[in-house]
């Protein structure tokens, strides 16, 4: 049976290398994000370089979110084979200490590591992405202008007093508060269609729709032209924004309510979902990474072939990155439920790194 400082100084050594390499990918990172920043407003008005510093630094915790398996996968490589190349391994397996043993402090690290990056540090990068986001709006030219995602098409379903009606806008800003290009299907209570109208923009005001250079085209009327029209419309400027936010830009604890708000707007919730089961599942993903490192650890003070089996170690890390995208993208889109796509990749990797394990420690 391990022994308490035992434990503690494998869990310490896993802990300290998964954190080392984290840090040196969150630099590398930062500073490429924070050059190309750089580069696309040093001409523009709102510049400085105090504010490009900070708006590159607040949203490098999101980005790196999608590092920390890989930190994990490579730290606890690095530290078991630190701990094989010194020897201790193979003395505490000369003790009479099994793999299973000597892996638990590791696990434990890595499940840590997931619950405190899902519950503490996603909520904290959430909040600093909406801060950089402001300081981008800042920097691409003062507060007051809008600035439209070139790739943001959105869709909003929404009730007025006249009846329902789907708005459909190519380009949106401010969490769907501005939209651009925008197509308005207007329909009667009744259910039957009314009306299309065509507005180069659209402002959200308090209960209301606010169309810029609109087209109105009614069944059976010829089509008119306003400069400004209104509609109006039962959501909140809450539930506007909320709907139509990135699902990794929303704090771990507040998915189950913007997932809600999604689904009252009309909008499909499969990416909330999907992000919300993601961070559930971290922790375990983590462990995966671990048994994977622990693969390659086992076997290289056995049979050698130290540059091989790390090979082999960050070509599993590498397919199981792919296998969670797929799934990811399958997910996100609805094809596969939100559930089964966030867990599927973590539930197998762990499996297979367990049952490798299981092989190599009992045959």
């Amino acid at each position: 049976m391990i022994g308490p400082t035992l434990g503690r100084y494998f869990g310490r050594r896993v802990l300290t290398s998964i954190l080392a390499i984290f840090a040196i990918a969150f630099t590398i990172v930062f500073l490429f994000d924070f050059l190309d920043m750089v580069r696309a407003n040093v001409d523009r008005p709102g510049f400085s370089w105090s504010r490009a510093l900070a708006a590159s630094l607040f949203r490098i915790p999101t980005f790196s979110e999608q590092v920390l398996p890989f930190a994990t996968l490579f730290g606890a490589m690095a530290a078991l084979l630190a701990l094989s190349r010194r020897l201790e391994l193979v003395v505490a397996r000369a003790a009479g200490i099994s793999v299973w043993q000597f892996m638990a402090p590791p696990v434990l690290v890595a499940v840590i590591i997931g619950v405190v990056s899902s519950t503490l540090y996603n909520p904290i990068a959430a909040a600093l992405k909406e801060r950089s986001d402001t300081l981008l709006l800042e920097l691409s030219g003062g507060e007051k202008k809008t600035v439209f995602d070139g790739d943001r098409e959105v869709w909003i379903r929404q009730d007025g007093k006249d009846g329902e009606s789907i708005v459909h806008a190519m380009r949106a800003a401010d969490r769907g508060l501005h939209l651009a290009d925008v197509t308005v299907f207007s329909f009667l209570k009744t259910g039957r269609f009314h009306e299309r109208i065509e507005a180069t923009r659209a402002d959200y005001d308090d209960g209301q729709w606010i169309l810029t250079d609109a087209r109105v085209q009614a069944v059976g009327v010829d089509p008119q032209h306003f400069d400004t029209l209104r509609i109006p419309t039962r959501l909140k400027r809450e539930q506007v924004g909320d709907s139509l936010a990135e699902p990794e830009t929303v704090s771990f604890w507040a998915l189950p309510s913007f997932i809600e708000t999604a689904r009252n707007a009309g909008l499909p919730a499969f990416q909330f979902e999907l992000q919300y089961q993601l961070l559930l599942a971290r922790p375990l993903l983590l462990v995966a990474m671990v048994a994977i490192a622990a693969t390659v650890s086992l076997r290289v003070f056995r049979f050698g072939n130290i540059g091989r089996m790390i090979l082999g170690g960050v070509a599993a890390g590498f397919v199981l990155y792919v296998v969670g995208e797929v799934a990811r993208g399958l997910g996100g889109a609805g094809m596969v439920p939100p559930f089964l796509a966030a867990w599927s990749p973590a539930v197998v990797a762990s499996s297979m790194g367990f049952t490798i394990l299981l092989y190599l420690e009992d045959g």
